[in-house]
């Protein structure tokens, strides 16, 4: 079952990775590391920008979200709620449930979603994040079972 959810999470890694002739890579020496300032408050709404890949906790690769697709991520006090557009693709991506923030680890727990999340809900309903974040930007690290960081979401405030 744990398999499943790894080659699911992997493929949507690969699919989001997908971007146009007209888009611009970040090259690695020019990743901007977000200081970690702990507000403890994701409030708002979040445009995904960026993705980090990491080796040995170290960032070796970075790219930016394609043009033909968009993710937001909504949160409240308690509540999360994120979504994603890719027009090219009939699937639909969207997940809802509740999250906790605190000491720079983010726990969402999805109570429902898209029917494609509803798989991955069914296997996993918890999914733990390491945190950098500032009052504009989050970066949400996916961690190995060692907590080694694998890759990052990175995410900016729309408002």
């Amino acid at each position: 079952m744990s398999y499943k959810i790894l080659i699911l999470s992997l493929t949507l890694v690969f699919i989001s990775s997908c971007k146009d002739k007209t888009e611009l890579t970040t090259k690695v020496d020019e990743v901007q590391e977000i200081p970690n300032i702990n507000s403890q408050k994701l409030n708002g709404t979040w445009e995904l920008v960026s993705f980090y890949n990491y080796n040995n906790n170290v960032v070796v690769d970075s790219f930016s979200t394609s043009s033909n697709s968009r993710q937001l991520k909504m949160y409240t006090d308690t509540k999360v709620m994120w979504c994603k557009y890719k027009p090219a693709d009939s699937s639909e991506w969207f997940g809802y449930g509740t999250y906790n923030y605190k000491d720079n680890t983010l726990t969402e727990v999805l109570d429902f979603g898209s029917t494609v999340m509803d798989e991955v809900i069914a296997e996993k309903k918890e999914f733990i994040y390491e945190v950098k974040s500032d009052n504009n930007r989050f970066e949400q690290i996916e961690l190995d079972e060692e907590g080694n960081r694998i890759y990052s979401e990175n995410y900016e405030r729309v408002e």
